[in-house]
């Protein structure tokens, strides 16, 4: 009777409760966005007393704004993508799925692997994270192993909930790092915040460290008991994912056996398009420049621009046939169809926020309260309270940056601390709204309300680490 009814810790116990009452509940994540963007009415019309009319106006009127914000992303997104499927990438994620010999380790080491990973880009995390998560699955049932696939999700979407934020391609950082930002032109700040402030600096270097190990704590100390868990088969049908979804072994359309054909044609035309030197060479020129850049103006020089034309060009210099490049690229911005779509509903909601007040009501409530010594943990609270509805770091900051700025001068907070501190909060709440795990959801075959279960679990276990640590944690 004992295998079929295990004793749980009260930390599995929480998590097969919120697991068993999401799965029930929580609607797909374009569903989601809407339900948002009526939740964002009702609360403008309660807390601003803005008419149906003014709601309707200030929806459309944003309806548009991110269009420009929204392709650097799908860009970050994309080529994180064609990096991570590379296979000298896949072929490492194969030996790495190789090392766990229970589900335990398994789950912490995919959630090492997507926090660490995402510290580097948050595309290349969350893709990583997500094909880490689907091959740690596929090992362990070829194996025997008992491993809780939705957890194992979840471990690959922690870099996407927890570490981007302080990392190399932070939304917040790379603005601010970037000459002429929308904050300058306002005259709020009179400088940029270079990346030495918000990434390479001890203070988001020590918060990245401390948050991966409490992060596998959790990871370990949720898993449930084999007996209890769900491998992949329970999810996905196997066969069928292999074939239709991509595997390791073929990824996307079947872009290996596209690949085998173009080499085969002896057209100059098809010589031309699968040229390695053509490719290979604007490719290196492209990395030269990336590195002179770091080179003339030091780790200051890294904005968001700097940083997607570096993943483009090290995505052209592994691929090296511009044709073979261009298939992958087709290939990966499939994955980013739920992203797009969402994107100017997301847009939409941020202009009933801003057009009607509701945002400045939320923003100046909570910073209101703050001191010095609680302004991180504030900042934290609004990027997080404003991503449940706005899941774009950029179109947030764009929001509450400034008057998070400004309260962060008077108050005597540093720059890259209000960055950083806003930075998680953002990323937080994504294990709560599903937008971003569009991708990921796309590649381990689960829906939503499979995984979602164990991470508003995770994002609660993570609210009282990150709130003793921003506020105790000296800049």
């Amino acid at each position: 009777m004992d295998n079929y009814d295990p004793q749980l810790t009260p930390v599995q116990k929480f998590g097969e409760a919120m697991a068993d009452r999401v799965e029930r509940w929580m609607p797909s994540p374009f569903v989601f966005a809407i339900l948002l963007t009526y939740v964002a009415a009702v609360a403008a019309f309660v807390s601003e007393g803005s008419s149906i009319a003014d709601v309707a106006t200030a929806w459309y009127g944003g309806f548009w704004n991110l269009l420009t914000f929204a392709m650097q992303m799908v860009i970050i997104l994309v080529t994180g993508t064609v990096v991570a499927y590379h296979p000298s990438v896949r072929g490492g994620i194969q030996k790495l799925v190789q090392l766990p010999s229970n589900g335990r380790q398994a789950v912490v080491l995919v959630g090492i692997g997507s926090m660490l990973v995402g510290w580097i880009s948050w595309g290349l995390g969350l893709i990583f994270g997500a094909i880490l998560a689907r091959e740690m699955g596929k090992a362990a049932n070829k194996s025997g192993m008992a491993v809780h696939y939705p957890l194992l999700a979840v471990a690959g979407y922690l870099g996407m909930s927890l570490t981007w934020g302080w990392g190399l391609s932070s939304s917040a950082g790379l603005l601010q790092a970037t000459d002429g930002n929308i904050f300058m032109a306002q005259g709020i700040i009179d400088r940029v915040v270079p990346a030495t402030e918000w990434v390479f600096h001890s203070y988001p270097m020590i918060l990245t460290g401390m948050s991966i190990l409490y992060g596998s704590l959790m990871l370990w100390l949720l898993a449930p008991p084999d007996q209890n868990a769900r491998g992949i088969e329970q999810f996905v049908d196997l066969e069928e994912h292999r074939v239709e979804g991509g595997s390791v072994d073929q990824v996307g359309t079947g872009s290996t056996e596209l690949t085998r054909v173009a080499h085969d044609l002896e057209s100059p035309a098809d010589r031309i398009d699968n040229s390695k030197i053509l490719g290979g060479i604007l490719a290196a020129t492209g990395l030269v420049l990336f590195g002179v850049a770091f080179v003339t103006q030091g780790l200051g020089a890294l904005n968001l621009n700097v940083f997607n034309f570096g993943f483009l060009v090290i995505g052209m210099l592994l691929y090296s046939s511009p044709a073979r490049y261009q298939r992958e690229f087709n290939d990966a911005v499939k994955g980013s169809a739920g992203v797009i779509l969402q994107f100017p509903f997301y847009a939409g909601i941020i202009g009933i926020m801003t057009g009607t007040g509701l945002v400045d009501t939320m923003t100046e409530a909570l910073l209101s309260i703050a001191t010095q010594d609680t302004f991180p943990v504030v900042a934290w609270m609004t990027g997080g309270a404003l991503n449940i509805f706005v899941p774009s770091a950029g179109g947030e900051w764009a929001i509450v940056g400034g008057p998070m700025l400004l309260a962060a001068q008077e108050l005597g907070v540093p720059f890259g601390q209000t960055i950083a501190a806003y930075a998680v909060g953002d990323a937080h709440t994504n294990l709560l709204n599903p937008f971003w795990a569009i991708p990921l959801l796309a590649i381990t075959g689960l829906r939503a309300r499979d995984m979602f279960g164990y991470g508003i679990t995770m994002m609660l276990l993570l609210t009282p680490f990150l709130a003793a640590v921003l506020y105790l944690l000296p800049y």
